[in-house]
């Protein structure tokens, strides 16, 4: 079954509760999504380092072909 916006959301934010998220369903079909995540613990980690603290908060939605989250773009900032 497909992930809802608020379901990835939840997920993020249990890690990064001062976040600022958007999530965008990018094909309408609840397995294609765009992700911001700006917050102020990625100060000091280069890109890569931001993105799999992101990652690794979804845990395993993103688990191959058996994951309910198919594919997510991922947008990570520091905030100005």
């Amino acid at each position: 079954m497909p992930m809802q916006a608020q379901d990835i959301e939840d997920l993020i934010r249990a890690s990064f509760p001062n976040a600022r998220i958007t999530i965008t369903d990018l094909a309408g079909d609840g397995n294609h999504y765009a992700a911001e995540v700006i917050d102020e613990s990625f100060r000091g980690q280069n890109r890569v380092q931001q993105q799999r603290a992101v990652y690794a908060a979804l845990k395993d939605k993103m688990a191959g072909s058996h994951g309910e989250l198919h594919a997510l773009a991922l947008t990570t900032k520091v905030p100005e």
